[in-house]
């Protein structure tokens, strides 16, 4: 995979970043915005609020607001080890409070704050309490399909046609949601929704720009995919705290869908990828559009000589790499489970962080909305130092800090300096993210990129889909979920030390410039007054297998 110098001709006429860019980009952004809205919605959809099991001697003639007086439930339920009451058992009567029940599937729900919600539907609490964790992990599954499958159809059919196919059906698994009463149902449209919205439409729309953007730029609007992914979060708190009524916020949701109906007549197909079909015309045709809506001259161009050279590269038979290749070679394979590894912590901490945030302290609606906002500051902070401190040290820094933080979280009583922590958290994680996209595009061959960045996004995904789940641990100690979290990003944060540095060095091209790139080369070197950086022989074969 080497560059084509006729078509980066091309791509230079159309200038840095100029109003067609933006226009674009813009236009892309709108696919993080939705991905982020939808990914944590179901934080008040479906929050789980104060319960107990129903007792028939206070709920049976009681007309008012359910009873959660603790001195009076005292003497109807157990009490946990830590002096909390058990809200999953019961006392048959006051007297026999030797003998202890559980509920029943009979529940009572303290409705003062959450007036609605999809736990009430389904009884989604105690022995049922996985329930809600499954739709969670089954829509990140979803999103892990959706990468895996629209990444592929992409390269193959086009990343325009792909992402408004799967807008039409992103809107059409969104907007059914909301009427489905049935457990089931739900899960497979939360499922589906996954694979077309922040699986399909979301990375489709995240290539599209990074093809259309020149390399100077592509960190800052890289960042802007996830300031954009915050920003549908924050609308997430927005919305819920303006509509209590859980089937008309999640409409209100699904109808943000329709924002990139317009995409068919707005957006266009990507040059480099027309380029690469051998559709040189239609490329020359959006360059010409792109130059005069930057205000540009369009340097005319010998069609027939681009076709030419074009379809010779896509008629030229090379050999094929994929996955694979990544663990043929100590080297090679010790950085992709070490970089898989990173994003999989990464993720598994930020949605931990992001799905509990109901469970800190002070209004829930004002805490979801700083943590989404929270995110920003990360962004804006590496965007500032990366390319002055390093890959390797601002990621082990930010994972570590995150790591740390929410350790700490759990030694502290509940109040606003267990939020203020949390949101500092947050904001190390969010960070992380940021890095560790073009951090992993800089440490694997050009030949194995793609593969690479896949497997770590899988891994990511596999982070998310777990978060849920390692949640439910709190029924044993509330602390338990987050010091997993934290101690796994501590563990990330000193294994990244060992990943070489990318910042200032020319990117590996082929599988021997992968295998020799950085070895030698850790944070402990460097300590001890060893090289940081290394030169390292390229392969003058830049396409051979190693074997």
């Amino acid at each position: 995979m080497h560059t084509d110098p006729l078509l980066e001709d091309l791509m230079a006429q159309l200038g840095s970043f100029g109003k067609y860019q933006l226009r674009q980009h813009l236009l892309h952004l709108l696919t993080a915005f939705l991905a982020g809205m939808h990914m944590l919605s179901l934080t008040f959809v479906a929050p789980t609020p104060p319960h107990r099991c129903y007792i028939e001697q206070l709920d049976l003639n009681h007309s008012g607001a359910p009873v959660f007086d603790k001195d009076i439930l005292a003497h109807y339920m157990p009490l946990k080890l830590n002096g909390d009451l058990d809200s999953c058992k019961r006392f048959p009567t006051p007297e026999e409070n030797l003998t202890i029940l559980t509920c029943d599937g009979k529940f009572v729900y303290d409705t003062s704050f959450y007036g609605q919600s999809r736990v009430y539907e389904w009884d989604m609490v105690c022995e049922r309490k996985w329930m809600r964790a499954f739709i969670q992990s089954i829509y990140v599954f979803g999103v892990f399909n959706g990468a895996l499958i629209f990444g592929s159809l992409a390269d193959r059919f086009g990343r325009k046609r792909i992402l408004c196919f799967c807008a039409i059906l992103q809107f059409a698994f969104a907007i059914m949601g909301p009427y489905i009463t049935n457990y089931i149902m739900y899960s497979i449209s939360l499922f589906f929704y996954g694979v077309f919205g922040s699986g399909g439409a979301y990375v489709t729309g995240f290539v599209l720009s990074m093809e259309l953007i020149d390399k100077k730029r592509r960190t800052y609007c890289g960042t802007a995919f996830s300031a954009s992914f915050a920003t549908g979060v924050c609308f997430v708190a927005l919305w819920s705290y303006l509509i209590r009524d859980v089937t008309m916020l999640q409409t209100v949701f699904a109808l943000h869908a329709l924002m990139l109906f317009g995409h068919f007549w707005f957006i266009d197909e990507s040059i480099r990828w027309l380029w690469s079909q051998g559709l040189i015309k239609e490329a020359v045709a959006i360059a010409r559009k792109a130059t005069r809506i930057n205000g540009k001259t369009f340097n005319n161009v010998d069609e027939r000589k681009y076709s030419v050279v074009a379809l010779k590269a896509v008629n030229t038979v090379s050999e094929s790499y994929g996955l694979s290749d990544l663990f043929r070679t100590p080297n090679l394979r010790f950085r992709a489970i070490n970089t898989a590894f990173q994003w999989f912590s990464i993720a598994l901490c930020f949605y931990g962080l992001a799905f509990n945030t109901g469970g800190l302290p002070g209004n829930p609606y004002l805490v979801f909305f700083l943590s989404g906002l929270a995110d920003l500051p990360g962004h804006l902070l590496v965007i500032l130092i990366v390319d002055k401190t390093g890959r390797r040290p601002l990621n082990a820094f930010f994972l570590f800090i995150g790591g740390v933080a929410c350790i700490v979280t759990t030694f502290i009583p509940r109040g606003l300096v267990v939020t203020t922590i949390a949101m500092l958290a947050k904001i190390a994680m969010a960070g992380c993210f940021a890095v560790i996209y073009n951090y992993t595009a800089e440490l694997f061959p050009t030949v194995v990129r793609n593969s690479a960045v896949g497997l770590c996004s899988m891994s990511a995904r596999m982070g998310g889909m777990l978060t849920p789940q390692i949640t439910l641990l709190d029924s044993l100690d509330k602390s338990i979920p987050t010091l997993v979290f934290g101690g796994v990003a501590v563990v990330a944060a000193f294994t990244g030390l060992f990943l070489p540095e990318t910042l200032h060095k020319e990117m590996p091209q082929s599988l021997q410039d992968g295998e020799n790139f950085g070895k030698g080369d850790t944070a402990f070197s460097s300590c001890c007054g060893g090289p940081s950086s290394q030169e390292y022989l390229r392969d003058p074969e830049a396409g051979r297998r190693l074997k």
